[in-house]
C-alpha cells in the first residue's frame, strides 16, 4: 500500500484525542478507519486514499496517567484545502475507542507549503549575503586592494640608514619627516610621495643631511612624544617648518582631510622656537612685568569732572581700568618680545594675538581681527601689521584688548594703550 511521507504533503491535520481509559495506538488507528467507513464517499475513504498515496501515515502520541489516555493525532495528506478539511471534520465524529468514550479536536490544518516558503526566503537570504560579502567585493574593496599592494611597491629604502621614504623622496625640493614605516604608509595612501621615517628615538644621519638640502617639515604625533622629537631634530637637523597630527591621534591613523588640513597648519620653525622660550620663560616675565607697574595718575581736569559721574559707579570704575592701562610702564622682556613679533609679522597683513600671560593664541588676517577678538574672551594683547586707524580701534574697544602693537598709528584711545614701533627703540 503506498503511502505519502510528511515531506511530500501539502497539509498536515494535528488533533488532540482525550480518551476515559487505557487504549494503545492501533485501537485509536483501527477506530479512525473503522468508524469513518462509508461517511464521507468513496473518494474520500480513508483506506482508499492512503492506498493511492494522498493521505500519509497516521501518527499517534500517546500518554496515560491516572486510569485516562490523552495524545496527539497527525495526519499528512496531499488533498485540496477542501477535501482536508472534510477528512479534519469527520475525525471529531470519532466518540468511542473500544470500550472507551473518547473525544478528537482538531486543532489546525498547517500549509506546509507556508514553511516551506519561509525556510526558502530566509536561506535565500542568507546565500545573498554570502554572496555579497564574499562572493562579490565592491569597487572600493578592490580599489583599496590594489592601492595597498601598489603603496608597499612604492615605499623603498633612502640612504644608509635605509630609512622608510617615498618614490619621490629625492626629486621633490619639499620633505615630510615622519616618525615611522606606517606613517610613511599612509601618507602614500593619499598620493603624498615625498615622506621619510627616523624609524626611531635617534635622529639617524642621513635625516640631517637631507635637512640641508631640501626644505623639511617635521609631521609627529600629537602626544607628548612627539614634542620630544621635535625637540631633538631642531637640535641637530636644520628643520624649517612643524605641524603636529590632532591631539591623542597618530599619522599612521589620520585620514586624508586630517592630514592635508595639518600639512596646511604648519608652522615656522622660528614661531616654534619663540613658543618654546616663552613658555620656559613666561613665569619670570610675569613677576618682572609686575615690579614695573607703577601706580596710575589722574590729571586734575579728570579730579574736577569725578563729581559729574559720581552716580555712575561702573562708568567711573571702567575709567580708572583705562587710565591703569594706559600708564603701564613695559619690562624689556616683554619689549623685545613685542618687538620681534612686530617685525616678524610685517608684510604679512595679519595680526598676532596674545593673552594676559604673554603667550601667543595665534595668528589671523587682519579682515578677521575684529570678528576673532569679539568672540575670543582671553585676547589682552594684538600685534598688528600695517597703520592703526579709527575704525579699527572702535572695533577693538568693545572687546577686552588692552594692548595694540604697531609699525603706526594715526589714531588713539583712553581704553587701549597703543605702542608703535618707536616705543621699542
Amino acid at each position: 500500500m503506498a503511502k505519502i511521507s510528511l515531506v511530500s504533503a501539502k497539509y498536515v491535520i494535528h488533533a488532540t484525542i482525550t480518551i476515559d481509559g487505557i487504549v494503545e495506538k492501533p485501537d485509536v488507528i483501527g477506530a479512525i478507519f473503522g468508524q469513518t467507513e462509508g461517511l464521507l464517499g468513496t473518494e474520500l475513504e480513508l483506506r482508499e486514499l492512503q492506498r493511492s498515496g494522498k493521505i500519509g501515515r497516521i501518527e499517534v502520541d500517546l500518554t496515560s496517567k491516572q486510569g485516562k489516555t490523552s495524545g496527539n493525532i497527525t495526519i499528512p495528506s496531499s488533498l485540496d484545502m477542501a477535501e482536508v478539511s472534510i477528512v479534519g471534520a469527520a475525525l471529531e465524529i470519532i466518540q468511542r475507542i473500544g470500550p472507551c468514550n473518547a473525544k478528537i479536536e482538531v486543532k489546525d490544518i498547517e500549509d506546509v507549503r507556508v514553511s516551506k516558503r519561509q525556510f526558502v526566503v530566509e536561506r535565500a537570504k542568507e546565500l545573498l549575503r554570502n554572496m555579497v560579502d564574499k562572493v562579490m567585493p565592491d569597487s572600493q574593496e578592490i580599489a583599496e586592494e590594489v592601492a595597498h599592494s601598489v603603496r608597499m611597491f612604492e615605499i623603498k629604502e633612502y640612504g644608509n640608514d635605509k630609512l622608510p621614504a617615498g618614490p619621490a623622496i629625492e626629486e621633490s625640493d619639499e620633505v615630510i619627516v615622519v616618525e615611522g614605516r606606517a606613517d610613511v604608509l599612509n601618507l602614500l595612501k593619499y598620493g603624498i610621495k615625498n615622506a621619510i621615517a627616523t624609524n626611531g628615538s635617534s635622529v639617524p644621519q642621513t635625516i640631517i643631511n637631507l635637512s640641508k638640502e631640501k626644505i623639511m617639515t617635521v609631521f609627529v604625533d600629537g602626544d607628548r612624544g612627539g614634542d620630544l622629537n621635535i625637540k631633538e631634530l631642531m637640535s641637530v637637523a636644520e628643520i624649517d617648518f612643524v605641524t603636529k597630527a590632532p591631539d591623542g591621534k597618530e599619522v599612521e591613523e589620520l585620514t586624508k582631510k586630517e592630514i592635508h588640513k595639518a600639512i596646511r597648519g604648519k608652522v615656522s620653525i622660528e614661531q616654534v622656537k619663540l613658543d618654546l622660550e616663552r613658555k620656559h620663560s613666561s613665569d619670570s616675565i610675569e613677576r618682572k612685568d609686575r615690579q614695573y607697574e607703577r601706580r596710575p595718575r589722574y590729571d586734575q581736569r579728570r579730579n574736577d569732572n569725578n563729581k559729574r559721574y559720581q552716580n555712575n559707579r561702573s562708568s567711573q570704575s571702567n575709567q580708572q581700568r583705562q587710565s591703569s592701562s594706559s600708564n603701564t610702564v613695559l619690562a624689556p622682556e616683554i619689549k623685545a618680545m613685542f618687538n620681534k613679533l612686530l617685525n616678524d609679522i610685517i608684510g604679512s597683513r595679519g595680526a598676532y594675538l596674545l593673552n594676559s600671560d604673554f603667550k601667543l593664541l595665534g595668528k589671523v588676517p587682519l579682515s578677521e581681527l575684529a570678528v576673532t577678538v569679539e568672540n575670543t574672551d582671553d585676547v589682552d594683547t594684538v600685534i598688528v601689521d600695517g597703520t592703526v586707524d579709527d575704525n579699527l580701534i572702535k572695533k577693538l574697544e568693545s572687546s577686552k584688548v588692552t594692548k595694540v602693537i604697531t609699525m603706526t598709528a594715526k589714531t588713539s584711545s583712553r581704553k587701549i594703550k597703543i605702542y608703535t614701533s618707536r616705543d621699542f627703540k
